[in-house]
């Protein structure tokens, strides 16, 4: 199932690349009263992030940051599907193939919009109704509020595709409750709906119904401080009861998860795995046995790393790895993964390396080197 959803999600993403718009604009950007409004506006594309939408986004959002008729931003999705799906990861590939400049630029203007959100000195409220992954997280996660619903649904599946988590997920994932941000990072392990709120990805939970209410009420504040825009908040989500009382997805499962989790290397986890035997454990050590052992040794140094680093530190490690990703992921691995996925469908990737043991420490840690003059500078 957890292929099936990956597949899924890299046909998205493959095919970005040839999509476009039809509605006008990819990116709506609104004065609506003292509010400034962010529309992504791809909805046959479910919102994916190009470099074209993050260069009409960041400034922008500078402009708005120091206007004075401007109290509060709010970012959503067009469509009723998505939030944002994720990146233009087809074109980003293809260009780092060829050395074309995209797959520096992207990822460089990503995450410095990324770092905008995060530093940003106004209220910044993501409305995250519908799928959020990847890019779409950068562009949430960040921010003072984010408002999940019932159509949420949240992933981190780049272990599956030859990548690793990033738009500041070396920041975020670590800084939730236990070992659930590793585990989220290693295991692509998919939350919906309230569920994005219990794990502490969301701010606020409110049933989709009521977030066209909820909009205009924010907009509709004159100067609002974070309390009174928290207060609504607070209170819309007091008035959605939907699954308000299912526990947790993961709850029956969160000790067994900081235990088993608990190590210094990806194979002490799958060996404590498969040495508790349980189904929850013998389910996940299947999970990580499909996906690119490269991608996970690099994904378990990211997430370690970054629990001691401010998001700045991590943006700029973050942008070291998409450089190396880049060289080695796209040609060795995510071509592979695209012909046996995407043309012969048998979903098992053979990827190179094909075990953990064959991932030497130094192939992880070179991808980790600094950039020098081309660093990312924030």
């Amino acid at each position: 199932q957890m292929l099936v959803f990956t597949w899924l999600f890299f046909c998205i993403c493959m095919c970005l690349g040839q999509m476009s718009s039809q509605a006008g604009t990819e990116v709506l950007l609104e004065k609506v009263g003292n509010a400034g409004v962010i529309t992504l506006n791809r909805p046959k594309a479910l919102n994916a992030l190009n470099v074209n939408m993050i260069r009409l986004m960041y400034p922008q959002l500078k402009k708005w940051e120091t206007d004075k008729e401007t109290d509060i931003v709010i970012i959503k999705g067009a469509g009723g599907k998505a939030f944002c799906a994720g990146g233009d990861i087809r074109a980003v590939t293809e260009a780092g193939m060829v050395g074309d400049p995209l797959a520096k630029d992207f990822f460089r203007e990503e995450y410095i919009l990324n770092n905008t959100i995060g530093t940003y000195q106004k209220p910044y409220v993501a409305l995250i109704d519908g799928i959020t992954m990847g890019g779409g997280v950068g562009l949430s996660v960040h921010g003072r509020f984010r408002v999940a619903t019932e159509k949420t649904l949240f992933a981190m599946p780049e272990t599956a595709i030859g990548l690793f988590p990033d738009v500041g997920g070396g920041y975020f994932l670590p800084r939730l409750q236990g070992q659930l941000g590793l585990f989220l990072a290693l295991t692509g392990f998919r939350l919906k709906g309230r569920d994005v709120q219990k794990a502490g990805v969301a701010s606020h939970f409110v049933e989709s119904q009521k977030i066209a209410a909820l909009e205009k009420e924010l907009v509709d504040l004159k100067a609002p401080s974070i309390e009174d825009i928290a207060r609504v908040l607070d209170s819309y989500q007091k008035k959605s009861s939907l699954d308000a009382e299912k526990p947790f997805v993961l709850e029956k499962h969160i000790d067994v998860i900081d235990k088993l989790f608990q190590s210094s290397s990806v194979e002490g986890i799958v060996c404590n795995l498969k040495a508790d035997g349980s189904p929850f454990a013998q389910k996940q050590a299947e999970t990580l046995a499909k996906m690119s052992p490269m991608s996970l040794k690099i994904t378990f140094k990211q997430i370690q790393a970054g629990r001691t680093m401010t998001l700045q530190e991590v943006l700029v490690m973050e942008y070291r790895l998409s450089q190396a990703c880049m060289v080695v992921c796209s040609s060795a691995i995510i071509l592979f993964f695209v012909y046996t996925v995407l043309v012969d469908k048998d979903q098992s990737p053979k990827w190179n390396p094909s075990t953990l043991e064959e991932v030497s420490d130094k192939s992880v840690e070179d991808c980790f080197l600094s950039l020098e003059e081309h660093d990312l500078k924030l």
